[in-house]
């Protein structure tokens, strides 16, 4: 009873001082437990359940949760009572976390910057991007999500996002993904520093473009001395089988922008890769070595965490394990959901996928879907969610700018029989979605619960 009673008194606290709409969304939607374990793709309640993970803390995860050697490792740092956040010294394991992750990337990627996050390290490609090109344009793919700081926001094209914190960064333009005839002329115009996209766009619906689409786009962002920046936050680290995304399409950015995973989930940390022409363009001088920095970029911890989650990405083959899964998962999703009319596509790359819904044509069903869909347009993914998760007890989410996209992103350890698992509980769910009333008036009635807690 007392673990119970301080359980809900620092709930009580997190509704009073942090963020309460986030707590009353939970509430909502039946979601608010209370975790007291996370280890690999599974999470453990205080009530006893244990739930699937399937969107792997939106693709930080992809070692799993509290991977064994990544702690150990941070112990063995924390005993050792190094330098861990010095800044007046050279910290070695930033060198060499910095020097295999180019390894692994490739081709003119030589250099890195430490930050702590996906936001950051997207400022601080648009920063070296300006100051190698002389340019201030930044030109960007549509549909994509970059981050919430000022800067990423000024390269997204969802209001949803972006309402009411602007005005944003000037002289910046989105041109629509995958369609080289929109790009070109955009580049021929010789205004933008940098091209700055997603290889699959993640929160659109997990878009994955034309196999020659990068590589098209790259060959005109040369020929326009614009620079290639590729947003790998979510796809890198494996994800989608290779390193990164880039690796698939057999392209050469000329930066990459990666966090999330990177330090297995435990340390905020991020990483910018670029070429030492750009890199050389910042840090010029001596006067100019400190011209870009942040406080915590290459504390130890991060960087001792990142050296680790390499090692278990690469000891446990986890890259050639996500295009494995990955294929199983959606070739076995296609082949159970194709007879249902409301499923509308299942795509993706490695362990990074989604499933495309429409909207019913039985009039039955289009009836209740169009009723609670006029309340808000997320409402039709977010119920999936809430039965996902209350029956199937898989954590789940959709996309943040399709709400009719499911997006299926477990820890690259996942198992098959996890695997099954999940698609066992989604076919379930479908199957009520199309042939239960119930469904859509529990549906209907969560939309009232919505308009009550507004």
């Amino acid at each position: 009873m007392a673990s119970l009673l301080a359980a809900k008194t620092q709930e009580n606290a997190y509704e009073q001082y942090v963020n309460p709409q986030w707590v009353r969304l939970l509430d909502v939607l039946g979601m608010n437990v209370r975790y007291v374990k996370c280890a690999g793709s599974e999470l453990f309640t205080d009530d006893g359940r244990r739930i699937l993970d399937f969107i792997s803390g939106y693709c930080v995860h992809n070692i799993g949760h509290n991977h064994p050697a990544v702690i150990a490792a941070l112990k063995r740092e924390m005993d050792g009572l190094g330098p861990a956040m010095l800044q007046s010294h050279v910290p070695d394991l930033a060198g060499e976390l910095a020097r295999r992750l180019c390894a692994r990337a490739g081709g003119r990627l030589t250099r890195a910057f430490f930050g702590s996050s996906g936001s950051e390290g997207v400022d601080t490609a648009i920063k070296f991007a300006r100051a190698h090109t002389g340019r201030a344009g930044i030109l960007f793919a549509d549909g994509g999500f970059h981050g919430l700081t000022c800067g990423p926001m000024s390269l997204m094209s969802n209001p949803f996002w972006t309402r009411g914190f602007g005005p944003f960064l000037p002289d910046t333009e989105g041109v629509a993904f995958g369609n080289l005839e929109a790009l070109a002329p955009k580049l021929a115009s010789r205004r933008f520093a940098a091209f700055i996209l997603e290889p699959v766009q993640a929160e659109s619906g997990i878009m994955v473009p034309a196999a020659d689409y990068l590589k098209n786009a790259a060959a005109l962002c040369a020929r326009s001395g614009t620079l290639l920046v590729l947003d790998e936050v979510q796809t890198g680290m494996y994800r989608s089988g290779p390193f990164l995304a880039a690796h698939h399409f057999g392209v050469e950015p000329d930066m990459v922008v990666m966090a999330k995973a990177l330090s297995g989930g435990l340390i905020p940390s991020g990483a910018v890769l670029m070429s030492e022409a750009i890199c050389n363009s910042v840090y010029s001088s001596l006067q100019r070595s400190v011209i870009h920095t942040s406080t915590y970029s290459e504390n130890s911890l991060a960087m001792r965490a990142g050296l680790a989650t390499l090692e278990v990405l690469e000891d446990e083959s986890l890259g050639a394990k996500a295009s494995e899964l990955g294929e199983y998962l959606r070739q076995t999703l296609r082949e159970r959901l194709a007879k249902y009319e409301m499923v509308a596509d299942i795509r993706g790359l490695g362990l990074l996928s989604g499933i495309q819904f429409q909207p019913p044509r039985s009039l039955r069903r289009r009836l209740a879907f169009e009723a609670f869909s006029r309340i808000h347009p997320a409402m039709f993914g977010q119920v999936l969610v809430m039965r996902l998760f209350r029956d199937g007890a898989i954590l789940s989410q959709i996309c943040g700018n399709n709400f009719m996209v499911l997006k299926v992103a477990p820890p690259l350890v996942v198992t098959q029989t996890q695997l099954d698992e999940f698609i066992a509980a989604l076919q379930r769910v479908v199957e009520l979605m199309h042939a239960s009333a119930g469904y859509w008036s529990e549906a209907l009635g969560m939309a009232r619960r919505v308009l009550n807690a507004i």
